[in-house]
């Protein structure tokens, strides 16, 4: 850390639509619930707030209600809610939970009903129509529960579009207050805003500005207005203090026009407060050594017979005959177009008739799903295809696969990359995003250097993808010593949280002291 930069611990508060150990959809939910643990380690004291899904209030963790109340403002109705108080799974860390049952308790797997999208009788998911009315409620009951619970940060740090106004209601509305020592507190509130993936920007209807109770002075271009839509992220982006996304190369691709989805102009602008870091892992869920979704563990030093034995019952579980010279590729993801899904049945059949063996777990577009299983139903001694969530199997193809595929368009941060390289699993990735800056491109320069991890490619092209997984496969099949030595240097990367948490303790404190 920079001389003098954090003269003090500092006060956090991590606001967010989601957190792991109460509800998931995506990686926003892992640095929720993992960042606020690692910086607690390093001397701060932090919280993290969250709407009270159903998924929260049913959940393992024990979630209890305060007596805090809030009464909100949205459009011309307030609403009432509550706070209830958790702690944050293996931690001493408060999180609090914004009660608001008509906004926040409809969320049930069975029906198809999710945190921010119900899936349409056609299988796809839609957002629900209330989502503005929805997130104008937490992002200002945020900065109510600062005053009710008397905790008040020295950095509000708030994820993605659904806290996108927060900074925005500090700005204009709570930096204003008629109560002279309220106004005096939050106007030392300094806000940090991340971005997740800015593909999700929070767009909603003119009309809905009236939902925010904001002036409409606000909706112009420069401000909230974006393409003739209510832009919740483009409100971060223009009034935090500091903008952050999750990996140094998302910070610049997001500013170009091919990334930045019509914002590449407003980050541009702040380019000068944008920071890129890369996300974390917690080695404390994902670990071979001790790993307690596998059958058998392993570590750096001791790789066999712990790895093989993994990678047979993954064949044996999948369905796929028990070859421990076959190539075993797999895949976790989103079936969506960003996670380069077309690249992947265009390609796949290529490495099938290598011999390769194939193992794909995820769900998303039903139009992936559908040339998915047109694929397996080809090479179904070759090929399995699980749609839907498996944390088990999730965990046991990092640990029984030879190599992993991540063929993303783009990819901000991305995590499995980083389990992989921890499971001796050797990444195959195009460069894009956290992918680009994690992952070191083996060649016989890298090779021989001891820093090549995983294989990369460019251009988001079929071919360009084939040619990589042919160098991994060849590597693998002809040169086994120098596979060993490949998969070895992934696994003793470090990019665990508290070495993110270091890089955010410096940006705060850059914050605080101005």
């Amino acid at each position: 850390m920079t001389a003098g930069v954090a003269a003090r611990p500092l006060k956090i508060l991590l606001a967010a639509s989601e957190a792991v150990g109460f509800a998931k959809t995506g990686g926003l939910a892992d640095v929720a619930g993992s960042l606020p643990r690692a910086l607690t380690r390093r001397g701060h004291s932090c919280a993290v707030i969250l709407p009270l899904y159903r998924c929260a209030r049913t959940g393992p963790v024990p979630v209890t209600p305060t007596e805090h109340r809030l009464f909100i403002p949205v459009g011309d109705r307030t609403w009432e809610g509550r706070l209830w108080r958790a702690t944050l799974p293996r931690s001493e860390v408060p999180v609090y939970f914004v009660e608001q049952p008509e906004f926040f308790d409809r969320d049930d797997r069975s029906l198809g009903l999710g945190l921010y999208q119900f899936t349409a009788t056609d299988g796809h998911k839609r957002d629900y129509p209330d989502n503005c009315a929805r997130f104008v409620f937490f992002c200002r009951a945020v900065l109510e529960a600062l005053r009710l619970l008397d905790f008040w940060p020295d950095v509000l740090h708030a994820n993605d579009w659904q806290t996108g106004l927060v900074p925005v209601y500090l700005e204009e509305v709570y930096r204003r207050h008629p109560d002279a020592t309220l106004r005096e507190k939050y106007l030392h509130v300094h806000t940090l805003f991340t971005i997740h993936n800015i593909l999700y920007q929070g767009r909603f209807l003119p009309g809905d500005m009236a939902l925010t109770g904001l002036d409409w002075r606000l909706f112009n271009y420069l401000q909230l207005e974006s393409f003739d839509r209510l832009n919740f992220l483009k409100g971060g982006i223009v009034f935090a203090n500091r903008i952050s996304t999750v990996s140094p190369t998302y910070a610049r691709e997001i500013q170009t026009p091919y990334f930045g989805e019509g914002l590449h102009g407003a980050l541009s602008e702040r380019r000068d407060r944008l920071f890129g870091i890369v996300n974390g892992v917690d080695y404390a869920r994902w670990d071979p050594a001790t790993d307690p979704h596998l059958p058998a563990h392993y570590s750096i030093d001791a790789i066999t017979p712990g790895k093989p034995l993994c990678k047979a019952e993954l064949q044996r579980r999948c369905g796929l005959p028990v070859d421990e010279r076959a190539p075993l590729l797999g895949i976790v993801a989103r079936l969506v177009e960003q996670k380069g899904i077309g690249l992947l049945t265009q390609a796949a059949p290529a490495f099938l008739e290598w011999g390769c063996q194939l193992v794909v777990l995820g769900e998303g577009d039903p139009y992936w799903h559908r040339l998915l299983e047109d694929l397996r139903n080809r090479h179904p001694d070759r090929m399995c295809l699980t749609l839907g969530f498996d944390e088990p199997l999730a965990h046991l193809i990092e640990a029984g696969a030879d190599a992993f595929l991540m063929p993303s368009v783009f990819e901000p941060s991305g995590l499995n990359q980083l389990y992989s390289m921890r499971y001796g699993t050797v990444p195959v990735v195009r460069t894009t995003g956290g992918l680009a800056d994690t992952v070191t491109d083996c060649t016989p320069a890298t090779l021989a250097a001891g820093t090549a991890t995983g294989f990369r490619f460019d251009p988001p092209w079929p071919g360009a993808f084939r040619d990589a997984v042919g160098r991994a496969v060849a590597l693998y099949r002809e040169r086994p010593d120098d596979w060993l030595h490949l998969m070895r240097n992934g696994m003793r990367q470090d990019w665990s949280w508290d070495r993110s948490a270091a890089e955010y303790e410096q940006l705060y404190a850059r914050l605080v002291v101005g």
